[in-house]
């Protein structure tokens, strides 16, 4: 059948934006998305609900939801099986739109390196001069920032020239590690945790007690503590941190990177066999990786 391009972008925006929140899309969301009046979009919803593309759900939470005819029409047939690669801007994850292709045009030219970027949603709410991000991509963890320099309304792609590229490796956490892993009896003072941190220049430790971990004392935790007027004779177990985020050594390296930003955390336990065996820190992720 032959679709209008505000019907082609209607129904990939739908589609997209189903598939991150599994629920019925309003007009509304869409018109958000495309920058459309909501109007025309619900004029249009009902062209496509007449052609067997969409389904419609009543009630307050309803809206609408893409039918199998729909995926066949815009050839996304193995939709459901394709990985989801964002692309965030400022930021922020661009809802309604996912990378579908990244086509580099420039590669081998000295000075300039472009990427064609074609996208399943709109391309209507990226403007010349927005400053993109790409990725990860499902296998090579791929991560691209790049500049707008050309778009395409009618194939939705993108132009970008790249500014940095950052391709996360494979290996496990064991890898990067810190051994042999520096830890503080239970008992110990704050005076004692300091001097151990000066000694090994290091800014936290955990807490192990016969081979179990019990915490974590870091020289923010001893920080807060003075300023609180706590004196330093004071047993660390009392200002140390109890819920300390773990991660299996087997745990590859680029699955961990996005929990020191969830858990607002700077560094993560290591563990094997139920033991602690390493630390790995905010800094050295950063050591390997700048641009992140």
């Amino acid at each position: 059948m032959d679709l209008s391009q505000i019907q082609k972008e209607i129904l990939i925006t739908l589609i997209t934006l189903y598939h991150q929140t599994s629920a019925a899309i309003k007009g509304e969301e869409i018109a958000e998305v495309l920058k459309r009046n909501p109007g025309t979009v619900r004029n249009q919803m009902q062209a496509l609900k007449a052609l067997g593309l969409v389904d419609g759900v009543p009630g307050p939470k309803g809206g609408y939801n893409p039918t199998a005819l729909a995926y066949k029409e815009l050839n996304l047939v193995n939709y459901e099986q394709e990985a989801h690669v964002p692309l965030s801007q400022a930021g922020e994850v661009v809802k309604g739109v996912r990378v579908s292709e990244i086509d580099f045009t420039t590669l081998c030219h000295p000075d300039v390196c472009h990427a064609l970027i074609k996208l399943i949603g709109s391309v209507k709410v990226f403007h010349i001069g927005d400053e993109i991000t790409i990725g990860p991509t499902p296998v090579n963890k791929l991560f691209i920032k790049g500049e707008i320099i050309g778009k395409d309304e009618v194939q939705q792609s993108l132009l970008i020239s790249i500014l940095e590229m950052i391709s996360l490796p494979k290996k496990s956490v064991r890898t990067y590690m810190n051994t042999p892993l520096i830890t503080i009896p239970r008992d110990a003072t704050m005076r004692e945790a300091i001097q151990l941190f000066v000694t090994h220049h290091i800014h936290g430790a955990p807490i192990v007690v016969e081979g179990r971990l019990e915490g974590i004392v870091t020289l923010t935790d001893i920080a807060k503590a003075i300023d609180t007027g706590i004196p330093l004779d004071t047993p660390i177990c009392q200002v140390a941190t109890r819920e300390v985020v773990e991660v299996d050594a087997n745990t590859r390296l680029y699955e961990v990177i996005r929990r020191y930003k969830e858990k607002k955390i700077g560094r993560l336990v290591i563990m094997e066999d139920d033991k602690p065996v390493g630390i790995l820190t905010h800094s050295d992720i950063i050591g390997l990786f700048p641009s992140l």
